[in-house]
């Protein structure tokens, strides 16, 4: 074969870059110099990001759709850019035009030609443009012997699971192949690829049997400890499991550090913050002597959080809300590490107060700090009260000319002194029906850090007693006055109910408790006390004018959503506390489930409730069952009165045109036997059956106030009867 005496393969090592500090210092995670422990003796390697996390920052000020009312997917995936970890390879061949052939290649000069790859295996290929004469030799094939790979000094591997890596990474060298220099390049930069070796020289060798192509390569050292710091909000536990031999850093081949493992941890810890939403990353990674491994994570901590009231065009304004009491409604605190996920959490939670129009967080570097500055854009709401009005119809009353509509007007306001603090005046009236109530909430309690609530709510209400009593004989009416007086405290539980809306996020839970004092009786037609109806039975437990009760409530909500084929349960208990020994003590439970299907077009509604009573109770607080909400063709309260109920139906809707719908039902309560049970026997005295059942078709209309709903139903008795509601059925 030709000789090949002027021929040498000319590389010189292939080393991560140095770390290289930025000549002006206007990063918000500022990059500290790598340098080795004072223990370890100068570092063999090391390598940095050089991700400038000032940029990482910024583009996220400038995008700041995510900091109004929805949060993106993915917010940091066009932000962050991850700098590759491996440096391009370099190989020449050059013409030795002087000089005895060498037998074995030295590191050449640097005005030889040169190829560089870029450090991926699909990169492009660039030449330098000082090919000159060379380029003819570039192109040309050398034919190789023998392809081996060995340590710097030229002796063999002492791992020989290393030498394998080294091997299988090559693909162009071969043995009794011929190579160009470009292909010789190649794979070196695989060999490097490969990520357990920190420098590989091609060495040309020429023997007896042609030409030895010989790797000289430098393993990566072995992992022998890790340095963390600045990973305040990162889980230990996380970048421990990430180490953790056989994942992460390392493959099967022991524990020699593996760079492109390495960088696959460091990708692992960054999606950690960013599906966290939080503004963290690795700032920098060095490897020191020994076998240690040291990350720099950088996490801006909140420094200073401010209020910006805006007006409506987005010019600076004097805002009416006092800055604290916006404050304390913040989870994110200073010191913490700054969560876009809180931050969106925290601005629903400022439009929760009703007070606020717009509400958007702005974050901004602090100085050179490392740190972020939080401003929070507030536009208020015009005013915080005003005068409103309506009316309605209350379906549980029924005779009388326009017996059911009730007119209402409120005075109120949601902002008192600018701590968020709510009054309310409201008066109800219809033609029996009145309702007075003055309502003052204070949602957090000036000074307590348990963000303990108040209400404070008196109210004289006025209903028909015709439920449970029904029209006296002589065609006089009786009504059931009430005085309420509560003054409530209830402790906030923020853990308790993030928890809950993990669990049930595609719903909402609550619970509310409560507790009240009331005065009731009943009254004439002129507004005079009575104790006893008609039929002599009693109108009060007491057999005063007035019962007196504390009442302790608690009611519990679940429902998985507002459309007709959601489920819902509702569980309500009033329990009579007998402070003084007049004072009533009884126990009231209250229990309603509602299940929607829907088959086709077609939907079917599936409703149960029932209660019970035990103790003293007055009789006006029986269970009435009949009714528009109950048993459908008959009256209010018209099948019975008692202690317990239960009451079931069934319905199927079905459209007819446009927003109007058609639906067939059937409905049936029973006291359970417990009419007799009540005081005075109500429902015995009136000869109400205590069961029933009815059964008819309605037509649904889809408007702004709900479904409104007109049916038509009979009874058992063969009577029948008009309905109209609104609203699902309870």
């Amino acid at each position: 074969m030709p000789q090949n005496d002027d021929v040498r393969f000319i590389s010189s090592s292939i080393k991560l870059p140095p770390f290289s500090p930025t000549p002006h210092r206007n990063s918000l995670f500022s990059s500290p110099q790598l340098t080795p422990l004072n223990k370890f003796a100068k570092l063999p390697f090391n390598f940095s990001f050089h991700s400038q996390p000032i940029s990482f920052i910024s583009q996220l000020v400038r995008n700041q759709s995510f900091f109004h009312n929805h949060l993106k997917n993915r917010p940091f995936d066009t932000v962050l850019k991850k700098s590759p970890l491996f440096c391009s390879a370099a190989l020449a061949l050059s013409d030795s035009e002087s000089g005895p052939p060498s037998t074995q290649s030295k590191i050449g000069d640097e005005s030889s030609s040169v190829v560089q790859y870029k450090g991926d295996d699909s990169g492009p290929v660039t030449q330098s443009k000082n090919v000159g004469s060379n380029r003819a030799a570039e192109e040309e094939r050398v034919l190789i012997s023998e392809v081996l790979v060995r340590n710097k000094e030229g002796e063999e591997l002492e791992r020989k699971d290393l030498e394998a890596e080294a091997l299988n990474a090559l693909k162009a060298s071969r043995a009794n192949s011929a190579l160009t220099v470009s292909e010789v390049q190649e794979d070196v930069h695989r060999i490097i690829g490969s990520g357990y070796f920190m420098s590989c020289m091609p060495v040309a060798v020429d023997t007896r049997d042609g030409i030895r192509l010989i790797f000289e390569v430098e393993p990566n050292q072995e992992f022998q400890g890790l340095v963390c710091e600045g990973a305040n909000a990162l889980p230990s536990k996380f970048i421990e499991d990430a180490f953790r031999d056989g994942y992460g850093a390392f493959s099967c081949t022991g524990k020699v550090v593996n760079i492109r493992r390495l960088d696959e941890v460091i990708s692992a810890i960054d999606g950690w913050y960013m599906e966290r939403g939080l503004f963290g990353m690795v700032s920098g990674v060095d490897i020191l002597s020994g076998g240690i491994i040291k990350l720099k994570v950088s996490e801006a901590e909140v420094n200073n959080l401010s209020i910006r009231f805006l007006d409506k065009t987005g010019e600076p304004t004097v805002g009416k809300t006092r800055p604290e009491t916006i404050l304390r409604q913040l989870t994110t605190k200073k010191g913490q590490v700054y969560s876009m996920l809180q931050g969106k959490r925290d601005v629903d939670t400022l439009l929760a107060m009703g007070v606020m129009d717009d509400v958007s967080i702005i974050p901004q570097p602090a100085g050179d700090t490392g740190k972020v500055d939080l401003t929070m854009n507030v536009v208020e709401r015009k005013s915080g009260g005003g005068i409103s009005g309506g009316g309605g119809i209350s379906s549980g009353i029924t005779s009388g000319p326009l017996a059911g509509l009730i007119g209402s007007i409120a005075i109120y306001h949601k902002n008192l002194f600018g701590r968020n603090q709510k009054l309310n005046l409201s008066l109800e009236r219809g033609q029996i029906d009145s309702i007075f109530k003055m309502n003052y909430t204070d949602p957090w309690i000036e000074g307590d850090d348990k963000r303990t609530s108040r209400t404070i709510m008196i109210q004289n209400s006025r209903t028909p007693g015709t439920l449970v009593h029904g029209n006296q004989p002589n065609d006089t009416g009786l009504t059931i006055r009430r005085i309420t007086g509560c003054n409530s405290s209830t402790i906030h539980v923020s853990k308790c109910l993030s928890n809950i809306g993990e669990k049930y996020d595609r719903g909402n839970c609550f619970g509310l408790t409560d507790s009240l004092f009331q005065r009731a009786g009943a009254h004439d037609e002129k507004g005079n006390p009575i104790i006893r109806d008609f039929f002599g039975s009693p109108l009060t437990a007491s057999g005063n004018i007035y019962d007196e009760m504390l009442l302790a409530k608690l009611e519990t909500v679940y429902t998985s959503s507002g459309d007709p084929g959601s489920s819902m349960f509702v569980f309500n208990m009033d329990q009579g506390i007998p402070v003084s020994p007049e004072w009533l003590a009884f126990n009231r439970v209250n229990a309603r489930a509602r299940q929607g299907f829907a088959i086709g077009p077609a939907r079917i509604l599936a409703c149960l409730s029932g209660g019970h009573v035990v103790g003293k109770f007055p009789p006006h607080e029986a269970f009435p069952i009949g009714g528009t909400n109950s048993v459908r063709g008959y009256e209010e309260g018209a099948v019975g009165s008692g202690r317990s109920y239960v009451v079931g139906s069934g319905e199927i809707s079905f459209p007819l045109t446009g927003l109007v719908e058609g639906a067939i039902f059937a409905d049936y309560g029973t006291d359970l036997g417990s009419g007799p049970t009540v005081p005075g026997d109500p429902a015995g005295a009136r000869n109400k059956a205590g069961s029933g059942y009815g059964y008819g078709l309605g037509i649904r209309v889809d408007s702004p106030l709900g479904p409104l709903r007109l049916e038509y139903a009979f009874n058992d008795q063969r009577a029948g009867r008009f309905h109209f509601g609104i609203g699902l059925r309870n």
